[in-house]
């Protein structure tokens, strides 16, 4: 059995520790998302978490873990008569990123249930994680339509699985926590406000945290089984508190001071629904247990807000999730009182685990934050000279317009991508169009095709009942048609011809449209720009569109226009996408004027680069940055060397756009 490392013994993660503990004590809080950049104790965290929780007494043989003092009366391995049971450890299940939908809620047999009606079903691991802890490591990758079931089980505490008019339902109460790094992309906010609690990580920019950090790490690596035991005590302490804070929470009274504080501050950041002001009065609750206290103060109300709002917050993918804390301090001061942020050291540790600070740790400096200092804005006046063009003729970046709607680009044909929003695709969800043989496991039964094929065979097979006799052979897929998440590459002409101000801030504008568009579509998207000499990948394939967007802000102007460089830099970078993955079809988003300047016969050599990618089918559309009472039209014949079309930045609002999608359907189909 493997040693975890104690979750006594993490440094500098106050509020991560807080947040998984308080779900340990009352799991209807709904759970944590954990977000922070790579190396941050994030998962050491989970794993260490599971050792704490107190044991579990199960019904023997019970496949869904079913309390032997309360069975549950509709569980699948049921009836369960109420007895003593078996105990065993808390399970910590972990969710696979690339898991399907049977590995995580369970699958039927179907050929058994046709044939035999019989109910034989193959628990998943929302069974294997009923009273304990299910653990998504980058949950921001996972399917969104397993994140939608993975949510629906949390919240309802029980799971359903319904194929061909067979249904099974079992109980599923887990703590859910998931981690993730936003760099990789975000979760949407209406998943994001499923999560209880959300907790923001970062690594601690203290050199003498830090060097215990590695100290830790390295006597673990050393001894997992010494170091484990050098923190026994600690973890035996967190333990009791933990099942002391469960027995006393029943008894804990939620006044209605504080509800009225609760629903005062969730009011003041304007959350949408309900949902925010239910899950500060159970956090809330669960910081008095901690602290051993049966009345909820003013100072639990602040720490569940800063706990379970922030995310709440976000409205988009370019916003930071984040609460204004003098707001919220004015907030409860007008609603029920001063706010006393806690003693972290005084009677029930204030609301707070223990930091994990062993004797060996530096004391810190008094008054001193766990978090990063804030980067300091220069005065005004100061360093205006920076924000003047400086040799060569480039210019510093300027900011973007507000972006707009824009009607959806699409790739032509059929796909069998990742599951999304912006192009036709065979997927796993969406109308059944045929039926075909399984390749593999069966997942989506054709039940009329399965009857066709067996039908025939019925007198060989001795049929002599009512029954249906079915054989593997006969059993059908369905295929169903539905929507695909494409890889957006953006190839962004930063050169001198494009240095106006004004019609910068409109490019950047129309590119942060079409970026929130590919959020919205589920699409990756990546960020190619050229000026000068060359071109350059400012962010490659990902699905972090904030990401995009962050660069793209930061982007510079000036110098000659390489349209070639950015072309080619382009069928590089898809050409390593196409072996990474394969089934994800790219469309090109070329933002230029088309003026291609720089080197010998720079027209001539735009034009074989765009020749190569209309070559491969690429799906691609030009958006004409060209303004003024004279224009040379040179981005639509670029457009059409692509084998794509050209849309001017007036063009691209949806309103004014209703028949690109078409125009580039056609230009492919005439192409092929």
């Amino acid at each position: 059995m493997s040693t975890h490392f104690p979750f006594t013994a993490v440094v500098g993660q106050q509020d991560l520790q807080l947040a998984l503990l308080l779900n340990s004590v009352a799991p209807n809080i709904g759970g944590v998302l954990v977000r922070g950049e790579k190396g941050t104790a994030k998962s050491t965290a989970v794993r260490a978490l599971s050792t704490l929780l107190p044991e579990v007494a199960v019904v023997a043989g019970c496949r869904f873990s079913c309390d032997p003092a309360s069975p549950d009366p509709a569980c699948p391995d049921g009836p369960h008569e109420a007895g003593t049971g078996v105990s065993r450890d808390a399970r910590m299940v972990e969710l696979p990123v690339g898991a399907s939908e049977d590995r995580l809620v369970g699958a039927l047999d179907i050929e058994r249930a046709l044939a035999d009606g019989v109910k034989a079903f193959e628990p998943g691991l929302l069974a294997d994680a009923h009273r304990g802890i299910l653990y998504v490591d980058e949950v921001n990758l996972l399917h969104d339509h397993l994140v939608d079931l993975l949510l629906d089980a949390a919240a309802m505490g029980a799971s359903y699985v319904e194929r061909e008019g067979v249904s099974v339902r079992h109980a599923a109460r887990f703590l859910l926590v998931g981690t993730m790094n936003p760099e990789e992309g975000e979760l949407r906010p209406q998943l994001l406000d499923r999560f209880g609690l959300t907790v923001e990580v970062a690594a601690s920019r203290e050199t003498d945290q830090r060097v215990e950090v590695v100290r830790r790490r390295l006597a673990f690596d050393d001894d997992p089984a010494a170091f484990a035991a050098g923190w026994a005590d600690e973890e035996d302490a967190l333990r009791a508190r933990i099942v002391a804070a469960r027995a006393l929470l029943p008894d804990v009274r939620l006044g209605d001071a504080a509800l009225r504080q609760i629903a005062a501050t969730c009011a003041a950041f304007e959350v949408d629904g309900m949902r925010a002001d239910i899950v500060m009065a159970r956090t809330a609750t669960a910081l008095a247990a901690w602290a051993g206290r049966t009345e909820v103060l003013a100072e639990d109300v602040r720490q569940a807000a800063l706990l379970a709002l922030p995310h709440r917050r976000r409205r988009n993918p370019f916003d930071a999730p984040g609460l204004d804390e003098d707001k919220l301090d004015d907030t409860l001061e007008q609603n029920g009182g001063e706010d006393e942020d806690p003693d972290p050291d005084g009677p029930g540790g204030g609301g707070r685990p223990p930091r994990g600070d062993g004797p060996d740790t530096p004391p810190r400096p008094e008054g001193e934050s766990d978090d990063p200092p804030a980067p300091s804005l220069p005065e005004q006046g100061q360093g205006q000279e920076q924000a003047q063009p400086s040799g060569g003729g480039e210019q510093q970046p300027v900011r973007a317009t507000e972006p707009f709607r824009t009607k959806m680009l699409s790739v032509p044909g059929l796909g069998e991508g990742a599951a999304g929003r912006r192009s036709r695709a065979h997927t796993e969800h969406g109308r059944t169009t045929g039926a075909r043989r399984p390749q593999g496991a069966l997942t989506k039964l054709h039940l009329a095709a399965t009857v066709q094929a067996a039908a025939p065979h019925q007198r060989a097979r001795g049929r002599s009942g009512r029954g249906l006799v079915v054989r593997r052979d006969d059993l059908r897929q369905a295929t169903r048609e539905g929507r695909e998440g494409n890889l957006v590459l953006f190839v962004v002409d930063a050169s001198g011809s494009m240095a106006a101000r004004q019609r910068m801030a409109a490019v950047k504008g129309a590119v942060l449209s079409l970026l929130l568009d590919a959020y919205q579509r589920r699409d990756k998207v990546g960020l190619i720009t050229f000026r000068g000499k060359d071109a350059e990948v400012a962010l490659p394939p990902t699905s972090s569109v904030d990401a995009a967007a962050a660069r793209l802000e930061l982007l510079p102007t000036g110098g000659r226009t390489p349209v070639a460089a950015g072309l080619l830099k382009a069928h590089e970078v898809l050409r390593v996408e196409r072996l990474r993955d394969p089934s994800r079809r790219p469309l090109l988003v070329v933002v230029t004027d088309g003026r291609a300047t720089g080197g010998p016969d720079p027209v001539a050599l735009a034009t074989r680069a765009a020749r190569l990618h209309e070559a491969e089918g690429i799906a691609s559309v030009v958006v004409d940055c060209e303004s003024g009472p004279v224009r040379l039209g040179l981005a639509g014949g670029l457009a059409r060397d692509l084998g794509g079309s050209a849309v001017t930045l007036d063009e691209l609002r949806a309103d004014s756009i209703a028949g690109l999608v078409k125009d580039v359907q056609e230009t492919n189909r005439r192409a092929a």
